[in-house]
Formats: C-alpha cells, structure tokens, sequence
C-alpha cells in the first residue's frame, strides 16, 4: 500500500467516527432536552382515531341482526 492511500483511509475513518459521535452527542442531547420539558395533560383520548369528536355516552349507529328460522 501506498502512503496515499493509508492517508485517506486514516482520513475518512476519522471523518466517519467524527460524524458519528457528533451524531450519538446530538441524539443524547435532544433526548434529554425533551425529557426536561413538562408534560403536557391532555384530555381523554378517544379510544379510535376515527372516533375523535365523538363524545363518550354519545350514542351510535346500532345494528342488530335478527336470527331467521329457514329449515328448507
């Protein structure tokens, strides 16, 4: 191997764990600048997303099947 090359090797592996790190760093700090926040109470949530504005005692659309006797 040449010079050159063992230089760029050197080169992008400490660019690759430079980003890396800066990466890991900037994960772990967004972390824990979120967890710092308050919590936010919200109301109850609907228990479907498509049931969001119905409110709960809200009567539905109902179907009942009736059983028929058909002996052929």
């Amino acid at each position: 191997m040449s010079s050159l090359s063992i230089f760029l090797y050197l080169t992008f592996f400490i660019a690759v764990a430079s980003a890396t790190f800066a990466f890991m760093w900037q994960s772990t700090y967004q972390l824990y600048k979120e967890l710092n926040k308050p919590i936010k109470k919200y109301k109850v949530p609907a228990p479907h997303p498509e049931m969001e504005g119905v409110k709960y005692g809200e009567e539905l659309l109902v179907f009942k099947a009736k059983e028929e006797d058909n002996i052929e």
